[in-house]
C-alpha cells in the first residue's frame, strides 16, 4: 500500500523557476490516494469540535466536501470574488504580484459557531488568513484549519496564529 506523500507529484520549476510544484491532482485522480487523503485529513482533527465545515475554492472543496460529509457537518463554500449569487462578505489578501478577493455568503455561518477551515494546501498563509477573517467577521469562531499539504518554509503557519493548524503532509522547503 502507498503512503499518502507517494501520491503527490513534485513538478519542479513551475509556474516559474526555483519553485517545487506540489501537485495535489495526481492524489485526486487515484481513488485510493483520495480516499487516503480525506482519511488523513479527517483524522487530524478527530477532537476538534466544530459546527461547519468551510472550505476555499476549489480544491478545499474536493476535500472538504466529502469531511463534511463523513462528519455529518454541513459546507460553507468560500470563493473567488462574483461567483457566489447571494449577499456576500469579501476579504481580500495578497498574492506575490498583486491582490485577490475571496467571499461567502452573509448567511453562512451563524453567531458563536465553530469552523473547521479546509483547504489543499498552506504556503504563505495569505488565503488561509483572509478565510479567517471571514469566519470572525460574521461571529464564527475558528476551531482550527486542516489542510493535505503544509509548505512550512513560506512560513503560513506563522501568519494564522494563534490558530491551529493540522497538515497531513508537510515539506520543509518552499
Amino acid at each position: 500500500m502507498k503512503r499518502l506523500e507517494d501520491y503527490i507529484r513534485t513538478i519542479p520549476d513551475f509556474p516559474k523557476e526555483g519553485i517545487m510544484f506540489r501537485d495535489v491532482t495526481s492524489v485526486i485522480q487515484d481513488a485510493e490516494g483520495l480516499r487516503l487523503a480525506v482519511d488523513a485529513m479527517s483524522g487530524l482533527v478527530e477532537s476538534v469540535d466544530y459546527d461547519v465545515i468551510a472550505a476555499a475554492e476549489s480544491r478545499g472543496f474536493i476535500f472538504g466536501a466529502p469531511m463534511a460529509y463523513n462528519s455529518g457537518k454541513s459546507l460553507v463554500l468560500i470563493r473567488k470574488k462574483g461567483k457566489l449569487p447571494c449577499d456576500t462578505i469579501s476579504a481580500e489578501y495578497d498574492l506575490e504580484y498583486g491582490k485577490a478577493t475571496i467571499e461567502m455568503h452573509k448567511d453562512a455561518i451563524k453567531l458563536g459557531q465553530r469552523v473547521l477551515i479546509v483547504d489543499d494546501l498552506i504556503a504563505t498563509g495569505g488565503t488561509t488568513e483572509a478565510m479567517i477573517r471571514l469566519v470572525e467577521q460574521l461571529g464564527g469562531v475558528v476551531a482550527g484549519v486542516v489542510v493535505l499539504i503544509e509548505l512550512a518554509g513560506l512560513e503560513g503557519r506563522k501568519k494564522i496564529a494563534p490558530h491551529r493548524l493540522f497538515s497531513a503532509i508537510t515539506y520543509e522547503g518552499k
